[in-house]
């Protein structure tokens, strides 16, 4: 019974660690990606151009954005789970 207690402990404290590490590499990514999308193309100011109303600017950027968001979160999703796991087993 202590042994199911204590992998369930284990298994919250990984969960939390992981989600907080997650969180963390999402707003990098985040960060790093609009910094990349700078770089990639400097002859276009993203925020101007969607001041300005240029949608096609602003739904390209925001789904290249959005794409690697979601990518990191898929990965940091498969690492928690594989915490949890390694703490219940």
């Amino acid at each position: 019974m202590t042994e199911t207690v204590s992998n369930i402990g284990w298994s919250m404290i990984f969960s939390l660690i992981g989600g907080l590490v997650g969180l963390l590499m999402v707003l990098l990514a985040s960060f790093v990606v609009t910094k990349l999308m700078d770089r990639l193309t400097p002859r276009i100011d993203e925020e101007k151009e969607i001041a300005r109303g240029n949608t096609a600017v602003a739904e390209y950027y925001s789904r290249v954005v959005s794409a690697c968001i979601l990518g990191v979160s898929i990965v940091v999703a498969a690492a928690v789970l594989g915490g949890v796991i390694a703490a219940l087993h």
